[in-house]
């Protein structure tokens, strides 16, 4: 069985870690965009619609949490993976209620990405 094309959106203000995401989960087959904001991911989902989006909480401007808690207000919102630089991270009780539990963040550096594409691919069969 063929694996449809999810639309996969990197949120991550580091060039690199983006960079090598994309790269990783394109050659997996995801369509892939990426934003180093929390305000170009906003703009990037109000021109297209994303099946799940990773986002890295620190980031400049607006940050990942409140992020996801405004796309999570939309009426169909994506999925959500945390993928996070910072060790003593909980999740609030508004990340709970956007559908996220702790085996969706994902702790950088993160060297092994099957773990992360095994996530996204569990995070997709939940929404199809």
């Amino acid at each position: 069985m063929e694996k449809r094309a999810a639309r996969i959106l990197v949120v991550d203000d580091e060039a690199a870690i983006r960079g090598s995401l994309l790269a990783y989960l394109g050659d997996q087959g995801y369509d892939t965009d990426g934003a180093a904001s929390a305000e170009q991911a906003l703009e990037l989902t109000r021109q297209r619609r994303y099946d799940l989006l990773i986002v890295d909480l620190r980031l400049p401007g607006m940050n990942g949490e409140q992020l996801i808690q405004r796309l999570n207000r939309n009426e169909c919102p994506p999925g959500f993976l945390i993928h996070t630089g910072s060790t003593d991270f909980r999740l609030s009780a508004e990340l709970r209620r956007a559908g996220l539990r702790e085996h969706h963040v994902f702790a950088k550096p993160l060297f092994d990405l099957q773990q992360l594409l095994q996530g996204i691919e569990q995070r997709l069969a939940r929404a199809s």
